[in-house]
């Protein structure tokens, strides 16, 4: 089969096309053909050795597949902690979810790991109350739209986005978004206060660290949280007892695999999502599908903010 496979960490130049066999599932698993394969930003650092969970070489990235079984021809999307980017792929019995009739590939691989993100950051992290003011950062991405348009349906009383440039601002607001302001961290925190009508706001669902992250935190109301689930910026922050303290604030970590590990949390969230698709409630943005030979570029296009919605590879083509 063909696939993307890593010798080496590095940048995107050690994501390689090459040939390998196709892959056996153990007892467990189920075989998959691959007709698409999900680009998350957790793969570029994985690509570099740099994520929550550490890799090992060689290695064929890509932890989200759509396709169908090789036994059954059921269409399903499915978890398979790496191997996605390849044209077949073995996935957990138990993280293999039938998509349902209605639902493309696409939509659906959008809702397995950026949804279910979108999901929890509402329900289990922010625990947003009635009528809260949320921040979503990055909302043009693949969480951010499916984030936005989440804000109104659990309960939030203005959905604020930030986004690097217009186009990506104008699409926010289209998704749902109350206001729409730009992602620079110099400015940020009283464009947030201004857009949130010049008071202090509730949630931000925070992804790229470093000074966006100490902006958004001084934006924070009293008993406000800001949902730390990423660190695209490689720059961790501190935030001092002192602080909290003086403040009120809360600052919370969310890594969606822990869901896994509790029974109902992961499926209880994705079968949600599914149903508020099927009812045309949630709306998938496709940014771009690449030839698998592509993902090199993939990888830079997503680094360098030049994509919005979901990014996804064709191992066909």
């Amino acid at each position: 089969m063909r696939a993307i496979q890593m010798n080496e960490f590095g940048g995107p130049e050690v994501l390689r096309l090459v040939e390998l066999p196709d892959p056996q599932p153990r007892p467990e698993e189920v075989l998959i053909r691959v007709t698409r394969a999900g680009v998350n930003f957790a793969d570029t650092h994985t690509r570099t050795n740099s994520y929550v969970q550490r890799a090992t070489l060689p290695l064929v990235p890509g932890g989200e597949v759509a396709g169908t079984r090789a036994d059954t021809g059921e269409r399903v999307v499915a978890l398979v902690g790496t191997g996605g980017y390849a044209e077949y792929a073995t996935a957990p019995r138990e993280l293999t979810y039938p998509i349902p009739d209605g639902l493309d590939d696409a939509a659906a691989l959008a809702m397995i790991v950026q949804g279910t993100t979108a999901w929890h950051l509402y329900r289990t992290a922010g625990r947003v109350a009635e009528g809260e003011s949320v921040v979503v950062h990055a909302a043009a991405g693949g969480v951010g739209t499916l984030a936005v348009q989440l804000g109104h349906a659990f309960g939030a009383g203005r959905v604020i986005a930030t986004a690097s440039r217009a186009e990506k601002r104008a699409l926010a607001l289209r998704l749902g978004a109350d206001a729409a302001v730009d992602a620079q961290a110099e400015g940020l925190t009283e464009r947030l206060l201004e857009a949130n009508e010049e008071s202090p706001v509730d949630v931000v669902f925070e992804m790229s660290g470093g000074e966006v992250f100490e902006a958004s935190y001084r934006a924070l109301a009293p008993f406000g949280r800001i949902v730390a689930y990423g660190i695209a910026t490689n720059q961790p922050n501190e935030v001092s007892t002192g602080s909290l303290l003086r403040h009120s604030r809360s600052v919370v970590g969310f890594y969606l695999f822990h869901c896994l590990q509790r029974p109902g949390m992961f499926t209880g969230a994705l079968s949600d999502l599914f149903a508020r698709a099927g009812r045309g409630e949630l709306e998938v943005v496709v940014g771009r599908t690449y030839p698998l030979a592509q993902a090199a570029q993939a990888h830079v296009d997503l680094r360098a903010r030049a994509t919005t919605g979901k990014l996804l590879l064709d191992p066909a083509a």
